[in-house]
């Protein structure tokens, strides 16, 4: 599923192009302004809500499903942003290719991609600022090249964290080659930091006093995030999740992650691209700009993955729907029939089973 899932990546980044540049023909070339969301009444400042004690009122569940990809596709790099009229007909021709009954002759291949995104949930919209990429820096909306470090790492793929061992292909010996969604410890979505993916794509925030809680739908994953200004953990304790610390910068909520395990990486579909080791900081804020949108942004730094910062924004809707419990653990049949897959491979073609290393 994760090598199908990285081929269906690549393949809508080729169709965001493709959808896009037919777009143009028929929009016209006029680029929207770059700005952040409006309230409904532009030009006029819009003030958030305010809980009980004071705070900004974040509260609610909010959805983040896009169609807009992580990066700019290389052949937009002039283009910032789309207009409306762009943002429109992109989007329909990616729902358009979303419902195609890609079925073949690879009856595995089928299986895997499940024929058609039926079962995803990915997003139908151009959302927010109706950017051609999250990325916002670089100005090329491109995440920045790898250090000579990270790419020794992808070099090496037995010398690297388990976390990566899968998607480099080949049977998997145990529960430990397994992605860390797979085994349903982090969710594939969830980060820190968030980032849209296949399905799931929705969180819920609670606030209280002095904390805030950051609930993701995926794995049922869940951040309390300390405001009384507390140091964070000692260096040599390490989390899933990493050790966050929040504090309010006007209407922003601002939540810093360090500690990370290089045990995870916060994003599947950037496991290829170096991952993030234990060094990478997190800065991630949370700004409500309208009644109906919450605007996420984050910036990584990590100077052994990537050669400098990169900072993405993803604009959430706010959503009426009910988030359910992702229950995981329970009856993991996935995990269970990968190993018993690779182990009736290893018996047809009369080869021993795996050796754990």
């Amino acid at each position: 599923m994760k090598r199908a899932r990285h081929e269906a990546l690549r393949g809508a980044a080729v169709a965001f192009v493709a959808a896009l540049l037919a777009s143009m023909s028929v929009a016209g070339q006029t680029p929207s302004p770059t700005a952040r969301p409006r309230s409904a009444a532009p030009g006029a400042p819009w003030t958030p809500p305010r809980t009980a004690n004071g705070q900004p009122d974040l509260q609610g569940i909010w959805t983040f499903a896009t169609v807009t990809p992580l990066e700019r596709p290389r052949e937009l790099a002039d283009k910032e942003t789309l207009t409306e009229e762009e943002a429109v007909a992109y989007a329909k021709r990616q729902v358009e290719l979303q419902n195609k009954d890609n079925r073949s002759r690879a009856a595995a291949l089928d299986v895997e991609t499940a024929y058609n995104d039926f079962w995803w949930d990915s997003g139908t919209k151009v959302i927010g600022t109706r950017r051609t990429s999250l990325v916002i820096d670089p100005p090329d909306g491109r995440i920045p090249a790898l250090t000579a470090e990270a790419q020794a790492r992808i070099k090496a793929p037995r010398q690297r964290p388990v976390r990566e061992r899968v998607v480099i292909g080949g049977p998997a010996e145990g529960p430990e080659d397994l992605g860390l969604s797979e085994r349903c410890i982090i969710g594939f979505n969830s980060g820190p930091p968030i980032l849209p993916s296949a399905y799931n794509n929705n969180l819920q925030i609670f606030q209280s006093p002095g904390h805030v809680a950051i609930h993701t739908e995926m794995v049922h994953e869940a951040r309390i995030v300390p405001l009384d200004g507390r140091p964070h953990l000692p260096g040599n304790v390490r989390q899933w999740l990493g050790d966050s610390r929040g504090r309010w910068e006007g209407n922003t909520l601002v939540v810093e992650t360090t500690n990370f395990t290089d045990k995870s990486a916060f994003s599947g579909n950037l496991i290829m691209r170096g991952g993030a080791s234990e060094q990478m900081r997190l800065v991630e804020r949370f700004t409500r700009v309208s009644p109906e949108m919450l605007l996420y942004e984050f910036t990584v730094t990590d100077p052994t993955t990537w050669t400098k910062p990169w900072t993405a924004q993803v604009p959430m809707t706010r959503s009426d729907e009910k988030m359910f419990e992702y229950a995981c653990h329970e009856g993991n049949y996935g995990m269970r029939n990968l190993l018993a897959g690779a182990r009736a491979q290893e018996k047809a073609a009369g080869q021993p089973p795996a050796q754990r290393r």
